[in-house]
């Protein structure tokens, strides 16, 4: 299935390494971002609407870089380069998040911004997070899910799967074999 063809399905997908464009200012990543059809020539020369322009100033304003839109995003740090990609997922109004280590290579104030983030971001779209940071997964998450080798292995709230033995025996390596 094509990129464009996810979208459309409401799906918007964040991979680790943050992937904006470098050369362009943080608002025509955005204006890129929230183009209905995904031609060059659409993208290049379809004016957005009204309400897709104050849609990008909203989400410019949630994830908070209204302040800096004007700048490229080699001027950002490397959370807020996250944020302006979450924010470009935003105005495309998906019905489902799939974000792949959004805090990794962020420090704790960062990391805390993403997660009050992706908990307001949640209460309009169903938010998945795929993260190793265990501790923004305790305070941030709602549900965990754990997978071992592809199956599933526990899912629960934090405190139910951090009680299963199973969990701590191939996590930990505690009471048997562990994964190496």
């Amino acid at each position: 299935m094509s990129e464009h063809q996810i979208v459309e399905l409401g799906i918007g997908r964040k991979f680790q390494v943050p992937s904006v464009f470098m050369g362009i200012t943080i608002y025509e990543n955005m204006e890129l971002a929230a183009a209905r059809k995904r031609s060059l020539y659409s993208t290049l020369f379809t004016k957005l609407s009204k309400e897709q322009m104050e849609r990008i100033q909203d989400v410019l304003q949630k994830i908070g870089l209204y302040e800096k839109r004007y700048r490229t995003p080699a001027a950002l740090s490397h959370g807020e380069k996250q944020w302006l990609e979450i924010g470009m997922l935003l105005v495309q109004q998906p019905e489902i998040m799939l974000l792949d280590e959004p805090v990794a290579g962020m420090g704790r104030k960062e990391t805390d911004k993403t997660g009050r983030l992706l908990k307001e971001i949640s209460e309009k779209c169903s938010v998945i997070v795929v993260e190793h940071d265990m501790e923004f997964v305790r305070e941030y998450a709602d549900k965990v899910t754990v997978l071992h080798e592809g199956r599933l292995l526990d899912e629960g709230n934090m405190h139910e799967i951090q009680e299963n033995p199973k969990v701590m025996e191939v996590y930990l390596g505690r009471g048997g074999e562990g994964c190496d």
